[in-house]
């Protein structure tokens, strides 16, 4: 089934020219199907890319989905028109008294700051604990994931001496898990943070299930309340010219930059990227909302507590 999107989301004609099968509320609304609600709180800097991207991942669900964009009314993006935000954005207080079957939080390019000292750290908080009685499953990405792992569990975040930046390895510990049904025994995920949660702290909470790690850049996804929050350190929702586009940005500012790891045909930047996380990252995101999202969320979405 197809993705329902707000009319005129310039998603609609970038995934298109994909052969990514989408459709908008004015279609959507004829047909008799009770679509599961997903939102999405971006806070990334380039909302539009961050949309296109994560919808390419939804719209390989069977299941049709209604996504809906949050924002803060505490922080004005710098990097999308005002108009983006105004058509397809909605505050949190507008939307506080809404239910959803699913929730993405990105991440925000904020984690050198400690938590506190975000401007929105308040704002971020009070909707990390609606979600909790207001959605079924919410995926936390990269600074959410530790942003979320402190302000529920009081997980603290750590200092890199560099930044971990590429394509690492990751290892399935529970491979029985719905969330890693049809996954071999590794899988790739992008990195690109400059900060990292330590093992030992989420072993030692027994409300966390550790589910996959990486001998290279450690701790990748915490799962917890048996699957109605995920933490993923990394970005599987990574487009194949993201980490390009960064480390091509980042180098004309600074000369200490590194290119990203395993993620250049032979290292060599001036190669292309060879895509080798693609296929993983469809699966995750198709097992979620099936299995944590539509098998456990109510037909009724006001029962979601």
């Amino acid at each position: 089934m197809p993705l329902r999107l707000p009319d005129r989301l310039p998603a609609i004609d970038l995934l298109k020219q994909e052969n990514i099968f989408v459709m908008d509320d004015t279609r959507a609304h004829s047909q008799d199907i009770r679509p599961l609600r997903i939102v999405i709180l971006n806070l990334m800097p380039l909302k539009i890319t961050t949309e296109t991207d994560l919808i390419r991942l939804l719209s390989n669900t069977p299941l049709q989905l209604e996504i809906s964009f949050m924002k803060l009314k505490s922080h004005t993006p710098k990097n999308t028109p005002i108009e983006h935000m105004m058509m397809f954005y909605r505050d949190f207080a507008e939307m506080r008294q809404e239910k959803f079957d699913g929730m993405i939080i990105t991440g925000a390019p904020v984690e050198q700051l400690d938590f506190e000292e975000v401007s929105y750290w308040d704002e971020i908080t009070e909707i990390f604990a609606w979600a909790r009685t207001h959605v079924t499953s919410t995926l936390y990405i990269c600074w959410a994931a530790q942003a979320g792992l402190y302000y529920h569990y009081g997980i603290p975040k750590y200092p890199l001496p560099m930044k971990m930046f590429g394509i690492f390895s990751q290892k399935p510990l529970d491979p029985q898990l719905p969330i890693f049904r049809g996954f071999d025994d590794e899988f790739m995920m992008p990195h690109s943070r400059h900060t990292e949660i330590h093992r030992e702290d989420i072993l030692a909470n027994p409300n966390l299930q550790l589910i996959a790690e990486s001998d290279e850049c450690g701790v990748s996804v915490v799962m917890a309340r048996e699957g109605r929050e995920f933490f993923i350190t990394g970005h599987l929702e990574y487009a194949p010219n993201t980490l390009d586009n960064e480390y091509k940005r980042d180098k004309d500012i600074r000369k200490d930059v590194a290119p990203p790891q395993n993620y250049y045909r032979n290292n060599n930047p001036a190669n292309p990227p060879l895509v080798t996380w693609r296929s993983h990252a469809n699966l995750f995101y198709i097992n979620w909302v099936n299995y944590y999202v539509y098998q456990e969320t109510p037909y009724n979405i006001e029962d979601i507590k």
